[in-house]
């Protein structure tokens, strides 16, 4: 079998660039191609904490990570006259521990895409059409027309994956919805926060409003029950528009004025909360990476550092097999299932905790919110919500491979 050597990289998200940065220095020859004309911007701000603070490490991009972030001093949860019930700094709103960092998910993208540029070849506005993989290497037939043929092929497409929906089957086979939906969009900053969060809860229902280190703008992030999937299709940006206005017509607070700044934003995002379960995550010479093979949802906070985390072990893997995928999917699965497994189930618990369902579980959190910080065992509470999160942020053992392939050159197919 001869050793894969260029590999096709669906999305330029996080996971995509992280993984072609890799394989780059590993001797591979990887190409990416996103549907979006350029990269994508927006997004909410995202976790990396324990292996995935490491991960970037040895992707040597943990400083320009440190220089992006969002330096979040707190938050604090309001009524609806808008009066602050109580306060919390930001390392207790996100179980963090020092050495943990935060960042838009928009800048991560930025450094990875940056770091990977001028050596990896990216096609945007462009997609995968059909996939024929003859056992030797992929056929690809790109929507522009273009046709190609890669050693491999990864998804890294996310939740919605297109690779995985042509390899694979139906989305619906392997999507499990946990009965909630998310959006996030940014806005202007009436609220005038300064890396601070602002949260208003109702029963079944979130609203956020943060603007972190040096940002002049504001993203406001809504969160509601639906134990159904709503009818929409996730490329119908009006129709979701519609349904995150109708799921809170007549609520109160600032939230009429926040769902205004809807309708003339460019980075509007909308989903379910969802998980994305696989018995495999590859076949044949076509292998899935990050949410497109193993989506833990935003409730679970790790979305971004299994994608990073991901990226690295895959790479990793195909130079420890000598470019054999077979061997590099199976130890990469191996490897990364138990902490992905891990972390689902997390999510699964917090998703509840993100939204209640009654006014008296909202108003016995606000007492908890409001009495934390002036309770002798506020300590104790902290680290058992933060040694949870760290157990499933760590929960990924990492190994240091050798690099692969560099001793001779490969060129650009």
């Amino acid at each position: 079998m001869r050793a894969a050597r260029t590999v096709l990289i669906s999305g330029a998200s996080v996971a995509g660039p992280a993984l072609a940065l890799q394989l780059k220095r590993h001797g591979f020859v990887p190409t990416v191609v996103e549907r979006a004309p350029e990269l994508r911007a927006g997004g909410y701000k995202v976790d990396l904490r324990g292996t995935a603070i490491e991960v970037c490490r040895r992707l040597g991009v943990l400083d320009a990570v440190r220089a992006h972030s969002t330096d979040m001093a707190g938050g604090s949860y309001v009524d609806d006259a808008g009066r602050t019930i109580g306060e919390l700094p930001a390392d207790i709103f996100g179980g963090r521990v020092e050495g943990d960092d935060e960042i838009m998910r928009g800048d991560l993208a930025r450094i990875l895409y940056e770091r990977t540029r001028d050596e990896v070849e990216y096609v945007f506005g462009d997609s995968i059409a059909s996939l024929d993989d003859d056992g030797d290497g992929v056929d690809v037939v790109f929507a522009s027309g273009t046709r190609r043929r890669f050693d491999l092929v990864v998804g890294a497409d996310g939740m919605h994956s297109n690779t995985r929906r042509l390899v694979f089957g139906d989305e619906r086979r392997f999507k499990r919805h946990l009965g909630a939906y998310i959006s996030i969009y940014t806005a202007p900053n009436h609220l005038g926060l300064k890396r601070w969060e602002t949260y208003h809860a109702l029963p079944g229902k979130l609203v956020c409003v943060y603007s972190s280190a040096g940002e002049s703008s504001a993203k406001n992030l809504f969160v509601f029950r639906s134990p159904g999937e709503l009818p929409y299709h996730h490329r119908d940006v009006a129709a979701q528009k519609r349904l995150l206005g109708e799921a809170f017509a007549g609520d109160g607070w600032e939230i009429p004025r926040l769902l205004g700044h809807a309708a003339d934003a460019d980075d509007f995002y909308f989903d379910s909360i969802s998980l994305i379960e696989m018995d495999r995550w590859s076949r044949g010479r076509v292998v899935l990476l990050g949410d497109a093979a193993h989506c833990a949802s935003p409730a679970s906070g790790q979305g971004t550092g299994l994608a990073l985390t991901g990226a690295y072990v895959l790479a990793g893997e195909l130079a420890a097999a000598g470019g054999d995928h077979r061997r590099a999917f199976a130890e990469y699965e191996r490897v990364m299932r138990p902490g992905v497994e891990r972390n689902q189930r997390m999510a699964e618990g917090f998703v509840k905790e993100m939204v209640v369902d009654a006014r008296w579980k909202i108003a016995l959190r606000m007492f908890m919110v409001r009495t934390l910080p002036r309770t002798p065992w506020k300590n104790l509470i902290a680290k058992k919500i933060r040694d949870d999160i760290q157990e499933a942020a760590n929960a990924i053992p990492l190994k240091e491979y050798e690099a692969y392939g560099a001793r001779e050159a490969v060129p650009a197919p």
